[in-house]
């Protein structure tokens, strides 16, 4: 069973940037794909960005947020990274990391471990 934990989740204004971190349990992390999602009030969740087990070498990114967010993963910290650059109003949502034992997917079904989500609000 892994348990994931999100961090850095906040409040900023439009144009800011946040950096959210996903710790995992699991000390096999490196043989995980993990996946950053988000959900606003009355919208379907949706997939932001993913990143393919082990070295990583595999990335996707929704096409919002191409060009702002970066998926990385520190596999020695058992931890998940996204950063988040010219954020916007829009980016508002809770966001939520997942664990997958596949080597790679952007199909949210696929996951089977989530965390709580943390908060992301962005002002205009």
């Amino acid at each position: 069973q892994v348990q994931l934990v999100e961090s850095g989740g906040g409040l900023v204004q439009a144009g800011g940037s946040l950096r959210l971190s996903c710790a995992a349990s699991e000390r096999t992390f490196s043989n995980y794909a993990m996946g950053w999602f988000r959900q606003a009030p009355g919208k379907e969740r949706e997939i932001v960005a993913a990143v393919s087990w082990r070295g990583g070498a595999i990335t996707y990114y929704t096409d919002s947020v191409k060009g702002r967010f970066t998926i990385s993963r520190d596999n020695a910290k058992n931890t998940v990274y996204l950063q988040m650059n010219s954020l916007q109003p829009e980016d508002t949502a809770v966001y939520y990391c997942a664990a997958t034992t596949r080597y790679y997917s952007d199909y949210g079904e696929h996951y089977e471990y989530w965390g709580q989500g943390t908060q992301v609000t962005v002002s205009s």
